[in-house]
């Protein structure tokens, strides 16, 4: 009975997890061919048992599933080049790190 729910559920995230989630449908605008890439990020489990007192028996399974933009690439003519996307969480943090160290450079100069 485990391995049904767990096969189950693996075969889903098989299907949701292909191509088009790691790389977008191109976008194309005059001579400029554009391919959006993400990160995917995936995991599924289950389980099932059996109480012998009781005479029960349960099975249960889950999965979960994040995609994040990581850039794009861009073709022109013969031309390609990679474009990365920069998360707002990361801005925000390179700016925190680097006022903190500003920060202490300025008090180390007093």
């Amino acid at each position: 009975m485990q391995e049904r729910v767990v096969g189950t559920v693996l075969a889903r995230l098989q299907e949701l997890v292909g191509d088009a989630l790691v790389y977008g449908e191109p976008i194309e605008r005059g001579n400029v061919t554009i391919i959006p890439a993400s990160m995917v990020l995936a995991g599924g489990g289950g389980g099932g048992g059996d109480d012998a007192k009781s005479g029960g028996s349960g099975e249960g399974g889950g999965m979960g599933l994040v995609a994040r933009p990581v850039g794009a690439y861009v073709i022109r003519g013969d031309e390609v080049s990679w474009k990365p996307a920069i998360s707002p969480g990361v801005v925000v943090l390179v700016a925190l790190v680097g006022a903190r160290v500003i920060r202490r450079m300025v008090r180390s100069w007093s």
